[in-house]
C-alpha cells in the first residue's frame, strides 16, 4: 500500500494532499498572506517556511511523515523536458535554485520534496511539468529563423485527461489520437498522438481567455509595444493578466460574463461567443497535423463546468471528432496517480541533468 504526499506550490498558497493508493486521505490548501511572504526577497527563500507548514499540516490531519512511501510535486520551471515522471535529484534542485527558466512558486516543490524525501530515504518525483516540450520539429518552425514554437502549457491536466480517456476506452495512451483543450485562466490546447504531445497551442498564441490576450495581430503588437512609455514589463502585464475578459470587462470570472450575457448584455455575448469561437478554431488547427484523424476532443479545466461554453464549442468542432467533457483541473489527483504508476512499476521515472546557462 502506497502513501504519497502530493504538493502544488502556488504564488499565495501551497496545496497539499496525502493519497493512500488512489484514495485521498485529505486535501488542503495552505494560504500565505502578503505579510507572511513579505520578508522573503526571492521565492526560493520561502523554502524552509513552506516545508515546515507542509509537515505541520500533515500532522494536523493525522498523517506522520514517517508513514510516507513517496512524494510527488508539481514540476517547476526547468529547461524543456519530456512528459511523465522525473525523480528529484541534486541536479534538479540546483537548477530550480540557481538557474530556473523563470521565477515561480512551483520551483519550490522539488526542493521541498527532496529535503523531506532525503530525510525519510524515500523517492521524490515531479510529474508532467509546465515545461514539458515534446513537439515534433515540424510543429516548431515559425516564419522567423530566430523564433521557435514551444510546448509550454497545462501539461499536467491535459495529459491526465488524455490518459483518463485512454483508460476508460481500454486503450494504451500510445494508441489514441486526441485533442485536449484546457479551459482556465489561461487556455492551452494539445494534440496527443502515439504516446506523445506532438503539437500544442500555448496561451500566448492561441485563444484569448479570462486573463490572457492570446494570439494577436503581429503588426499591431509591434506598434503597441514600441509606443512611448510601453516597456516590456508593461506589455507583458497587458497580455498576461489584463487581456481577454479582464480587458473587456475588468473581471476574470467567466460565470460573471456568462450571467451578463444571459441577462441580455449584447457586448458580453459577442465577446464570450468570440472566446468560444477562438477555442474551436484552435482545436481545428491541431487536427490538421494528423490529417483530421482524431479519436476524440476533450474539454477540461474550470471553464468546462459551463454547459453553455462546452456545448457551443462542441457544435463547432464535432465535424472533426466527438467531444467529451472532463470538467475541473484535477491537478492533485493527476500528480498522485502519476507517482503511483511509478511506484507500482507501470511507468519508469526519468533522470534530470542540469543545464548550466551559457
Amino acid at each position: 500500500m502506497e502513501k504519497i504526499l502530493v504538493m502544488n506550490p502556488g504564488s499565495t498558497s501551497t496545496k497539499i494532499a496525502v493519497y493512500q493508493d488512489e484514495t485521498p486521505l485529505f486535501v488542503e490548501s495552505i494560504e500565505h498572506s502578503q505579510d507572511e511572504l513579505k520578508p522573503f526577497e526571492n521565492i526560493i527563500d520561502q523554502y524552509e517556511m513552506r516545508k515546515d507548514l507542509i509537515v505541520a499540516t500533515m500532522e494536523k490531519n493525522g498523517v506522520h511523515k514517517e508513514d510516507l512511501t513517496a512524494i510527488v510535486s508539481r514540476g517547476g520551471l526547468l529547461p524543456p523536458i519530456k512528459a511523465g515522471a522525473y525523480r528529484v535529484n541534486e541536479d534538479m534542485v540546483w537548477q530550480l535554485t540557481y538557474a530556473p527558466q523563470n521565477e515561480h512558486a512551483s520551483n519550490l516543490g522539488a526542493v521541498i520534496a527532496n529535503a523531506i524525501a532525503t530525510e525519510l530515504a524515500i523517492p521524490a518525483y515531479i510529474y508532467d511539468a509546465v515545461t514539458v516540450d515534446e513537439l515534433e520539429p515540424l510543429a516548431k518552425v515559425t516564419g522567423l529563423p530566430e523564433m521557435q514554437r514551444k510546448g509550454m502549457g497545462h501539461n499536467l491536466n491535459m495529459r491526465a485527461a488524455a490518459m483518463k480517456y485512454a483508460k476508460e476506452n481500454n486503450k494504451p495512451y500510445r494508441d489514441i489520437s486526441v485533442i485536449v483543450a484546457h479551459l482556465g485562466g489561461g487556455i492551452t490546447l494539445s494534440l496527443h498522438h502515439k504516446g506523445q504531445i506532438v503539437d500544442m497551442i500555448s496561451d500566448d498564441e492561441g485563444p484569448f481567455s479570462p486573463e490572457r490576450a492570446g494570439g494577436l495581430p503581429a503588426f499591431q503588437v509591434i506598434d503597441m509595444a514600441t509606443r512611448e512609455g510601453m516597456g516590456k514589463k508593461a506589455m507583458m502585464k497587458k497580455v498576461k493578466t489584463q487581456g481577454g475578459l479582464m480587458g473587456y470587462f475588468g473581471v476574470n470570472d467567466t460565470r460573471i460574463v456568462e450571467k451578463m450575457m444571459m441577462d441580455g448584455d449584447e457586448k458580453a455575448k459577442l465577446i464570450y461567443d468570440a472566446m468560444i469561437l477562438n477555442v474551436a478554431r484552435n482545436i481545428a488547427k491541431l487536427a490538421v497535423y494528423v490529417d483530421g484523424k482524431v479519436d476524440n476532443i476533450i474539454l477540461t479545466g474550470g471553464i468546462a463546468y459551463s454547459e453553455y461554453f462546452t456545448k457551443e464549442v462542441a457544435k463547432r468542432v464535432e465535424f472533426i471528432a466527438p467531444v467529451i467533457v472532463y470538467a475541473g483541473e484535477n491537478e492533485m489527483e493527476s500528480l498522485a496517480l502519476g507517482a503511483l504508476r511509478v511506484q507500482r512499476g507501470e511507468e519508469e521515472a526519468k533522470t534530470f541533468k542540469k543545464v548550466v546557462p551559457q
